[in-house]
């Protein structure tokens, strides 16, 4: 098994930080800002995964909700884990994701 300098292994329940843009921000938008021309908003939802792998060159094999799996960098700012609040807070949320089967389909996370 290995372990990230910053404590980071599989099974850890951490918290991606996803930046979106949309005409209508849902409910659990963060940090909302108009655009420029008012079109659009600018903002980020939280989302919660499962560390599943960590590679032999440092990167993240994480797990979400529907089974989907990204591949992120080990420095990735807008990835952290979970604090003891949140994992108590969202605890359903994370158990959801140990529940689901893997689909198999990686995605690289672009950076934000």
């Amino acid at each position: 098994m290995t372990v990230m300098r910053n404590g980071i292994q599989p099974g850890d329940w951490v918290i991606y930080r996803k930046t979106k843009f949309s005409t209508h921000p849902g409910p659990r938008a963060q940090n909302v800002l108009p655009a420029v021309n008012g079109d659009e908003y600018a903002y980020t939802v939280d989302k919660f995964w499962i560390v599943a792998e960590v590679r032999n060159d440092g990167s993240l094999l994480l797990k979400t909700r529907r089974g989907k799996e990204h591949v992120v960098p080990p420095d990735y700012l807008n990835l952290r884990k979970a604090n003891v609040w949140e994992r108590w807070r969202y605890r359903d949320r994370f158990e959801a994701i140990a529940e689901t089967p893997n689909t198999g389909a990686t995605q690289q996370a672009s950076p934000a």
